[in-house]
């Protein structure tokens, strides 16, 4: 059974886990290190996915036991909390920052969204009020919050803007991760399976019953490109946020444009 004590100390070794590799300065590195075993999960949950990720598979991966993972960390949980620290550090931050609240929200969001193509498992781990507190995710989320202080806002509003953006990117994200397990179950892509329906559905389709639905078909408005779609609906999430700062921050407290 397991204790109160056992499971705070176990929080406790993870946290200091998440924060080693921040802190060390060691030049040398073991046959197994925790860099590798972290790379290596990274490199299986990017193929199969979280549900294809065990300790063993890792072990196997690096050419060792599993019994000898365990000895740099206490499991499957802790390895995922490191994974995500490190994904989320991969893309460094503009040096200097670029100018003003909309551009650098807007590179925020864009390095969330480029983070969930390239590793679908790590939405996840990340759509959650309890994310992992490595000093990645930590340093991303204190750059967005930064975006938008200095404006006027209090610190519950700043918080709200930056919770709304990553929503709205994880919301995205979610079409991607489910299409890539639909993927995985079915074996054909997003344009296959279109491909093989569209043709039969516009027979079915009449255009008195579905008129508008009929007619934006007709025109293949519906373009798969998700990418466009995302910029799209960010811009427009920015306008809204734009109008908000503006209400907040003017001495009326209407927009002042």
């Amino acid at each position: 059974m397991t204790t109160d004590q056992d499971a705070d100390a176990r929080l406790q070794r993870g946290l200091e886990l998440l924060w080693e590799g921040h802190r060390s300065t060691r030049a040398t590195k073991p046959r197994l290190s925790l860099e590798r075993i972290v790379n290596a999960g990274i490199r299986l949950a990017d193929s199969e996915g979280l549900d294809g990720l065990s300790m063993r598979r890792v072990a196997a991966d690096l050419g060792s036991g599993a019994m000898s993972l365990y000895r740099y960390m206490p499991g499957k949980e802790e390895l995922i909390d490191l994974m995500i620290d490190a994904v989320t550090g991969e893309t460094p931050f503009p040096v200097p920052p670029p100018e003003g609240w909309r551009a650098r929200l807007e590179w925020s969001a864009r390095a969330d969204w480029a983070l969930y193509r390239k590793h679908l498992w790590s939405l996840q781990i990340l759509a959650t009020t309890r994310p992992p507190l490595g000093p990645n995710v930590l340093a991303s989320t204190d750059w967005a919050l930064a975006s938008v202080d200095g404006l006027g806002l209090t610190v519950q509003k700043m918080s709200w803007i930056v919770m709304l953006v990553s929503g709205y990117v994880q919301g995205a994200a979610l079409l991607l991760v489910n299409d890539a397990s639909a993927q995985r179950r079915s074996g054909s892509t997003r344009e296959e399976w279109w491909a093989a329906r569209t043709s039969k559905v516009m027979e079915l389709m009449h255009a008195d019953t579905f008129p508008t639905l009929t007619r934006v078909a007709a025109a293949n408005t519906a373009e798969n490109d998700l990418n466009a779609w995302f910029e799209f609906g960010l811009a427009r999430l920015l306008d809204g946020i734009a109008v908000f700062i503006d209400m907040e921050t003017s001495p009326s407290g209407n927009p002042t444009r």
